[in-house]
């Protein structure tokens, strides 16, 4: 079973292994932070196993019994007035089965969720410059997710489907997709490692009869908690799918005094590190816990030179009383746009 399960995510990747970065494909919204611990902790942390019911958001696999009648919701206020937020609810559904002459209760949980954009209101204007009717721009995903125990292993597999809507101005587009994982979960030790192949899908109906592709991803996780020490780090592999992932930025051509340019190089480190995403949490299992992530690829592509901005940098907390769990993060992008998520977690048992 394991075996098939590791196949398909070759045939997956191999076929689909043409995907781009931003830019070159439709609903970029997908790929968004989903919750202020995942931006916290870099912006792509996929390997936590725990109550976070945002967590199958963008990890399927880890959706877990912990998550039942959980729910939560999260908003951000983005770059350029842009503003988008997700929400999520997990249930567990019981029931009993004979299994070698015994009765045994077997659970199984379903995991919703919603990711939502909105681009604001824009001016609009005809090829005269004459200012015409406003116009807005709003995208959604509804997502089903369910994971399961692959026999008696310490591996998981699991699945999300995901239904799009699009409307930019005038301009409609629907859409279908899913989410594949497998996860490894090692609970006397603390460990989980994962692996995700994100939005495998389609445009049902396009904007203006051009078919788009769907912004795919291959994302590697690793998460252990320390054993004496209350910390729990973050290893992330993010856009594995494509190689390479760096481009040379043109504000940072070198001119000598003889007028000759010479463009930025990127090394190979340089493009390992662009792949890869840190974070931390101080206090995991507690009611309060500090989170502070960096991801080099924002640090890269968004430094000035000759500027220490703190580009890639991002810290948070979280604060539970009773049954809410509340969630703050500050993720720095430029000396001139930052961005703040804030979320909320109830235990509705």
């Amino acid at each position: 079973m394991i075996r098939n399960l590791v196949l398909l995510f070759v045939l997956f990747f191999s076929v689909h292994s043409y995907g781009q970065l931003g830019g070159k494909s439709t609903y970029q919204f997908l790929n968004l932070v989903s919750s202020p611990r995942q931006a916290a902790l870099g912006g792509k942390s996929i390997a936590n196993v725990d109550y976070d019911v945002t967590q199958p958001l963008y990890n399927p696999s880890t959706i877990n019994t912990e998550m039942h009648n959980q729910v939560s919701a999260n908003f951000t206020s983005y770059l350029g007035g842009i503003s988008y937020g997700t929400a999520a609810y997990a249930r567990t559904f019981k029931k009993e089965k004979e299994v070698d002459g015994e009765i045994k209760e077997i659970k199984n949980t379903i995991h919703i969720g919603i990711n939502y954009i909105g681009y604001g209101d824009f001016d609009g204007f005809d090829e005269q410059g004459n200012a015409t009717a406003t116009f807005s721009g709003n995208e959604a995903a509804i997502s089903v997710g369910y994971a399961k125990q692959l026999g008696n292993s310490n591996f998981y597999g699991g699945a999300n489907v995901k239904f799009i809507s699009s409307t930019l101005e005038q301009y409609k587009s629907i859409g279908v997709a899913t989410d594949l994982a497998i996860l490894y979960s090692k609970l006397e030790k603390s460990f989980q490692a994962t692996i995700v192949v994100r939005n495998l899908g389609t445009q049902i109906t396009t904007y203006e009869d051009v078919r788009e592709s769907l912004p795919l991803e291959v994302n590697l996780g690793l998460s252990q908690e320390l054993e004496n020490v209350p910390i729990r780090w973050h290893l992330t592999l993010e856009n594995l799918q494509q190689w390479p992932i760096a481009f040379s930025n043109p504000s940072r051509v070198q001119t000598d005094l003889e007028g000759n340019q010479t463009q930025e190089e990127i090394s190979v480190f340089g493009e390992v590190i662009r792949h890869t995403i840190i974070g931390a949490e101080l206090f995991p299992q507690k009611g309060f816990n500090i989170r502070v992530g960096y991801n080099f690829r924002r640090a890269e592509e968004l430094r000035i030179e000759e500027q220490r901005n703190f580009s890639g940098l991002s810290a948070g907390f979280s604060l539970k009383l009773k049954r809410f769990r509340f969630s703050y993060t500050h993720a720095k992008y430029t000396s001139a746009a930052n961005s703040n998520f804030l979320g909320v977690q109830i235990d509705l048992k």
